[in-house]
């Protein structure tokens, strides 16, 4: 490997990041610059309403505070919305993807009354309830109801053929698409999706080597999938153990993990705090 190593650290700026977010963006940055590559940061803002300013600041304080350094400009999501917009009236075209009026509460309902409801990795899987509306209906309610996006996995999928990707520690792992379900691609209220912004940003950028936690090793599977719909690149894949708690459970925003901006401003040093977390004993 040379110069043309890509990484980069992508986090949304939902909330403080802690530990298990700074070992993945020195991991990712501590990967390029060991082979002369390039660190990228992207800010994943397309969750408007969870989305603040004083978030991405933060990011930027913990970062430096670490001691990473990114190449480039930040980039914004919500700057891109036309090339997420571009990459789904393609597939649009290819007959893959179909709109989805279904509410969370309309989706439990069906899983509900299901007596062999289908599961992924994460759960229950979408029951395909709008998959087999008619072309009328879906004009008529398109005109008329806010709509969610999702790929028809089986179509998409037939239509791909047989794809893999390579893990650095898994090794080479054939892409299993349908284990994921007809995952949305552009929400109600966003226009696009984790799965499809995140996949084609990555092959905007050049990212060649995708440093993360293993709880996206799964998404991997739809993300290689859009990939070759779209005719994009394949990254390779470094997908690392998530850090834990005291009682077990990987860190989460959403379970009040200890903060690195709450470190930072109990006076810790950062640079120290970066050597515990590559060392394994932060």
């Amino acid at each position: 490997m040379n110069g043309s190593v890509v990484t980069r650290f992508a986090p949304s700026p939902t909330g403080r990041l802690h530990a298990g977010h700074g070992l993945s963006a020195l991991m990712a940055h501590d990967f390029a610059r060991a082979r002369g590559g390039r660190f990228l940061l992207r800010i994943e803002d397309i969750d408007r309403g969870r989305c603040r300013a004083e978030h991405v600041q933060a990011i930027l304080d913990d970062l430096r505070w670490l001691g990473i350094a990114w190449d480039g400009p930040v980039v914004f999501q919500s700057a891109r919305m036309a090339l997420y917009a571009d990459a789904l009236d393609r597939l649009k075209a290819m007959g893959v993807v179909y709109p989805c009026f279904c509410t969370r509460a309309d989706i439990a309902r069906e899983i509900a009354a299901s007596q062999s409801a289908p599961h992924g990795p994460d759960g229950p899987l979408y029951p395909g309830t709008c998959r087999g509306l008619s072309e009328e209906e879906r004009a008529e309610r398109l005109a008329r109801e806010d709509h969610a996006w999702r790929i028809d996995m089986a179509r998409a999928a037939a239509l791909a053929g047989s794809l893999d990707w390579h893990d650095a520690a898994a090794g080479r792992v054939g892409a299993d698409p349908l284990s994921l379900g007809d995952v949305v691609l552009a929400r109600k209220d966003a226009g696009t999706s984790y799965h499809l912004a995140v996949t084609v940003d990555d092959g905007a950028q050049g990212v060649t080597d995708v440093v993360r936690g293993m709880d996206l090793f799964h998404a991997t599977h739809v993300h290689r999938l859009l990939q070759a719909l779209l005719g994009l690149p394949t990254p390779r894949y470094r997908h690392h153990p998530l850090l834990v708690g005291e009682d077990g459970k990987r860190l989460a925003k959403r379970d009040g993990a200890p903060t690195l901006a709450a470190m930072r401003e109990a006076g810790e040093d950062g640079l120290a705090v970066a050597e515990g977390l590559r060392s394994g004993t932060a």
